[in-house]
């Protein structure tokens, strides 16, 4: 499996691996109709970034069947974890905290009261 360091999909590729991160595995047809919900895009597109995408050891693709199938090469988690580390140094500065009262404060992505009683659990444990 490639490192992530070594990968560094681009924002179209990052929306195929959320669709590929929550079915496991889909054929280029399925992920097409999946992105085709929020956005204008062509089937044909969406083939090419898949076969880059695997190119690339982004994905992996099972061609025994006529149909192939799609599953994500890279973890969800570590993914994200790499892409925000490299998002708080290079537009925060590498302050987290600069990150977080950017998103807290942003009406178009406000926080539900669930999801602030687990930001303010995480916040009680960090002060232990």
């Amino acid at each position: 499996m490639p490192t992530i360091r070594a990968i560094k999909p681009t924002e179209s590729e990052l929306e195929i691996l959320q669709v590929l991160w929550s079915h496991g595995t889909a054929t280029v047809r399925d992920v097409h109709e999946e992105l085709s919900k929020t956005k204008d895009v062509g089937y044909t597109t969406t083939l090419k970034l898949m076969q880059i995408m695997h190119e690339k050891g982004i994905v992996k693709r099972d061609d025994s069947m006529k149909t192939h199938i799609y599953q994500p090469a890279i973890n969800k988690e570590k993914t994200q974890k790499h892409l925000l580390n490299k998002m708080i140094d290079n537009l925060f500065g590498g302050s987290p905290t600069q990150l977080v009262i950017q998103a807290l404060g942003d009406n178009q992505h406000k926080a539900n009261r669930e999801e602030l009683d687990k930001i303010q659990a995480l916040l009680d444990s960090l002060k232990k």
